[in-house]
């Protein structure tokens, strides 16, 4: 792990030392996700309620610049002016660097066709058979570690050889036994689980962002 990347992991322990127990696992799972984006995989996030919002946020950080703008090389820009020029000068403009992520929860038409005509349990179960591939990587977010539509999604993910990541609370659960990492914070109740959620997920979006565009930035800040 690059300095760069490992100073945010030290900075989120120094602000929560709380998750220094965490520390190993958030690692772990840092390195399976830089091992995806780095062969042109895709995350799959899923959770419900609260767990379900923090998926949203999740890819709204890697979707589009988080701390950096991210923005585009000169190849890619030549490529868009190259199609349109009035058109291609403005996306090159305002585009920015993206890690492909989809949250599970945010396809009402789909998931509740899925839910009325087949098992409701199975909705992100269905998504992940339809969107994972092989070196894919699947979060599941669950404060009890046990939620039923999130293990399901693990068990598909498994079989199409996807890599899955549980974010849980403290005690042990279910998802763990399908997870390659589990990150267990260090709380038993609801709300002070998804405290802590947040920090840490954060963090894994601010390690892949150094990794993936902050040299990029420098080498332009530098020229």
């Amino acid at each position: 792990m690059e300095e760069s990347v490992k100073q945010n992991l030290d900075t989120l322990v120094e602000r929560y030392p709380i998750l220094k127990q965490c520390q190993d696992d958030i690692a772990s799972a840092y390195n399976i996700l830089e091992e995806a984006y780095a062969t042109g995989r895709k995350l799959l996030v899923c959770g419900n309620g609260g767990s379900a919002a923090d998926s949203e946020h999740i890819v709204g950080e890697l979707m589009k610049g988080f701390k950096n703008p991210r923005k585009l090389s000169a190849e890619q820009a030549g490529k868009l002016k190259a199609v349109d020029a009035e058109l291609g000068k403005v996306l090159a403009e305002n585009l920015q660097g993206a890690l492909p992520a989809i949250a599970l929860d945010g396809h009402p038409g789909l998931t509740t066709a899925y839910m009325n005509d087949c098992e409701p349990l199975l909705c992100y179960a269905q998504q992940v058979n339809g969107f994972g591939r092989k070196g894919d990587v699947l979060l599941g977010i669950s404060t009890s570690g046990n939620s039923k539509n999130v293990l399901y999604a693990a068990v598909v993910a498994k079989a199409r050889g996807m890599k899955v990541i549980g974010l849980t609370g403290q005690k042990e659960n279910k998802l763990q036994h399908y997870a390659d990492v589990c990150i267990h914070v260090p709380q038993t109740e609801t709300y002070k689980i998804q405290e802590l959620h947040l920090p840490v997920y954060h963090a894994l979006c601010l390690m892949l962002e150094s990794h993936f565009f902050c040299k990029t930035e420098k080498v332009k800040s530098n020229k």
